[in-house]
């Protein structure tokens, strides 16, 4: 169940805390990735310690690492079809690069803003975009848009990287009417809390005071993202289509 042989995928944002978890387990369940970050050593560091998470009758499967700054229009456009001249396809494309610009809407600079809709909304669009015609002529595809909690329900301080994120919902819920008749799926992971290096550094208060919003106890780790990812990538999962799945440990019970 979940087997990803054969099947090819672009990830963003790849060499990340969720990035390089959801990567390891599409490599572990056969696939072969093209994994795309905005820093070329961290990506080709990263690429070389995923063939150890490649099952054994795969060492041959190479995957490769396509550096992209998202910011950047032109480079986004084309990032597609370096992966499609490097997979040979795209099966799975997984947007899962973001960046954050928090502050108060009062003080919010047009450039915190800007940079924020550029790369977490307008850069998704356009990869969504560039995939639709070749998975559309396969007559398959799984996208799978990382969104976020807050997305949803919104945070004080986020209003840009709320709106992206809900932007992208709604952007998936659109897309997923105009492709369903062609085996393309297009769908959503939205993590609440995840323990990463950055809330790692947590003060020990201030991580109980988070766990203490969530029912489950506990942050979630990036690899109960990634089996969400996997099982979102499967053709076990060609029947859902333009959904979330919040894996948030009930902290957001939608």
């Amino acid at each position: 169940m979940f087997d990803l042989h054969g099947m090819t995928a672009l990830v963003t944002g790849a060499s990340g805390g969720i990035g390089s978890a959801i990567c390891r387990s599409l490599a572990a369940q056969g696939a072969r990735l093209a994994i795309s970050g905005s820093n070329p050593d961290k990506l080709r560091a990263f690429r070389d310690e995923l063939d150890e998470h490649t099952p054994q009758h795969l060492q041959e499967v190479d995957h490769v690492a396509i550096p992209c700054n998202l910011s950047d229009p032109e480079q986004v456009e084309k990032l597609v079809p370096a992966a499609l001249e490097a997979l040979g396809k795209i099966d799975i494309l997984v947007n899962n690069a973001g960046i954050t610009r928090d502050g108060l809407v009062m003080r919010m600079k047009d450039e915190d803003w800007d940079d924020v809709i550029r790369i977490n909304l307008e850069s998704t669009f356009r990869l969504m975009r560039s995939v639709t015609k070749p998975m559309m002529k396969a007559r398959f595809g799984r996208i799978i848009n990382i969104t976020s909690v807050v997305g949803t329900t919104g945070n004080p301080g986020q209003v840009n990287y709320c709106a992206a994120k809900g932007g992208v919902t709604a952007m998936s819920k659109s897309l997923a009417q105009e492709l369903a008749t062609r085996n393309v799926t297009v769908n959503c992971i939205a993590p609440g809390f995840i323990r990463t290096a950055m809330t790692d550094v947590l003060p020990d208060e201030q991580k109980a005071a988070l766990n203490a919003r969530i029912p489950a106890g506990r942050m979630g780790e990036a690899e109960e993202i990634a089996s969400a990812a996997v099982y979102l990538a499967s053709k076990e999962a060609a029947y859902v289509t333009g959904q979330t799945i919040h894996v948030n440990g009930g902290m957001v019970m939608i």
